[in-house]
């Protein structure tokens, strides 16, 4: 005789994408980051909960224009940037990140959740590193990225 199938309660991560958004307007180029209008507050990568019935890269997209306003383009959707998955990275619940590099394009304005949506050149983006100003593990992600573009011996 067989046992009956027991079936176990799974606690599922929430998963997030978030976004390395490399842009260029008229006067500099870099990365955009947004300041947080919500908890936790802070600098941050744009970017928010993936949802049910979109792909990560159409979740991608849809959080580029949200947040940034910005048409974001993400060249491989099934090969992120990172994933990140350390229980503690983010205060409100247990969220999986997968952090993609994408190009923008538009004009740059905050929106959603986003209170400011700001470019950021790449010697500003390493001088507000270890300052505490950044939410998350999103200076974790954007040390990563920094490395990577040194490795490759360019800028954005």
């Amino acid at each position: 005789m067989t046992k009956p199938h027991q079936r176990r309660e799974y606690k599922a991560p929430f998963i997030a994408t978030d976004l390395i958004i490399e842009y260029a307007d008229s006067s500099k180029e870099g990365i955009v980051l947004i300041t947080r209008k919500n908890p936790p507050y802070g600098l941050a990568l744009p970017g928010g909960f993936l949802e049910y019935d979109l792909s990560p890269g159409q979740n991608v997209q849809k959080e580029g224009k949200e947040e940034t306003n910005l048409e974001v383009r993400v060249e491989n959707e099934d090969a992120p940037f990172l994933v990140r998955g350390d229980p503690q990275r983010d205060p409100r619940a247990r969220i999986l990140s997968l952090v993609y590099i994408v190009q923008g394009t538009g004009i740059l304005r905050a929106g959603d959740d986003a209170a400011t949506a700001s470019l950021y050149s790449m010697d500003e983006v390493q001088a507000l590193l270890g300052q505490q100003k950044f939410a998350f593990d999103h200076e974790d992600i954007l040390r990563s990225y920094l490395q990577q573009k040194a490795q490759k011996g360019c800028s954005a």
